[in-house]
């Protein structure tokens, strides 16, 4: 190890006395100024090196502030991006909302015409109704209507008194035991011969006919009671349409006036159609055609004629209503004819008003 060593260190110092140079001393100033101008040019060199340095130092550090700033500048114009994204959808929900409200404006519009409009046609009807006032308020206004009415219903009220004549309704004292009945079947009348269940001996009659209403017929049946009933229920309905006429009421039950052979229409019925009433000219027909019940007995069913009598009763109830009366019972014909003739001859009816 120790000689390589020295040999090592004999070649380096053989090398050095081979690198050295021997200078003449004619040379040696000559060398000596070489030598100063290439220390001069090192030292130039060096800080010209050191200058380069600090030049791309400052270069580095204005390429990262660049990088920075590039990079600053990517985010704002992704920033900028997005808000131009979300006033691009502000704009487009400006421009709904525009056209929304250029609609309202218009609707407003109509509507303020159409209210202008309402408003110079509720002018003048304002105004019309003024003039009606001021004339309903004078002499020959409502003063007018009410001497119309009394007129009116005096003529009404003579109308009614002439029917009344013809066919007056008064109760008959110590006459026989017939009186109005009950006008449907009754199971506990049924064995009565006659089929009739008086109700006093003060009995009301019409034209001087008494009203009874048989709940079947039999072989013992009076036929002449029979058609003096019908004969009264004629009656009754001429009286009753003929009221109907005078004080222009519509009858919920219209009646076909015959005498004694007259019949009542329903357009509703209760009572099913006999096989005999199918058979007849006025029999029952389409549910778009009324039913027509016969106000007699004889040859009809009991129960369609008692039906008839009970429909006959709902239209001069409907007369009492209409004058302002109260029926006595659904069951009294002649006592509720009775108290609409009264009602309607009485001072009270051409006071009152309608």
């Amino acid at each position: 190890m120790e000689p390589k060593k020295v040999a090592s260190s004999g070649e380096i110092q053989n090398k050095k006395e081979k690198n050295l140079k021997s200078i003449q001393w004619e040379d040696y100033e000559q060398e000596l100024v070489r030598l100063c101008s290439l220390t001069s040019a090192l030292n130039e060199a060096k800080e010209k090196k050191e200058l380069v340095q600090q030049k791309l130092q400052s270069f580095i550090q204005v390429e990262a502030e660049s990088l920075s700033r590039l990079n600053e500048l990517d985010e704002m114009k992704e920033k900028l991006d997005s808000r131009k994204l979300v006033m691009g959808n502000m704009s487009m929900h400006s421009k709904v909302v525009k056209e929304k409200v250029k609609k309202q404006e218009e609707q407003l519009s109509n509507d303020i015409r159409s209210l202008l409009v309402a408003g110079t046609s509720l002018s003048a009807a304002s105004k019309r109704l003024q003039d009606e006032s001021r004339s309903l308020a004078g002499e020959r206004g409502y003063g007018q209507l009410r001497t119309l009415q009394r007129v009116f219903r005096t003529r009404q009220q003579y109308m009614v008194s002439q029917v009344h004549m013809l066919y007056p309704v008064r109760v008959a004292i110590g006459q026989a035991p017939e009186q109005e009945l009950e006008f449907f079947n009754n199971s506990s009348s049924s064995g009565d011969s006659a089929g009739s269940k008086p109700l006093d001996h003060g009995s009301l009659t019409i034209a001087g006919l008494h009203l009874t209403v048989f709940t079947k017929m039999s072989f013992f049946t009076d036929k002449k009671e029979v058609q003096r009933s019908a004969t009264a229920l004629g009656y009754v309905a001429h009286v009753v349409t003929l009221i109907a006429s005078y004080l222009q009421v519509p009858l919920r039950y219209p009646l076909r006036f015959g005498g004694s052979r007259s019949y009542i229409r329903d357009y509703a019925p209760s009572v099913e159609p006999s096989s005999s009433d199918l058979t007849s000219s006025s029999a029952v027909s389409t549910n778009s055609r009324p039913v027509e019940f016969p106000l007699f007995l004889e040859g009809q069913d009991s129960t369609r004629a008692a039906y008839a009598v009970f429909l006959l009763n709902k239209d001069i109830e409907q007369l009492l209503n209409y004058i302002g009366g109260r029926s006595t019972g659904p069951r009294h014909v002649l006592a509720n004819l009775k108290e609409l003739l009264r009602i309607i001859l009485s001072p009270e009816y051409i006071d009152t008003s309608l």
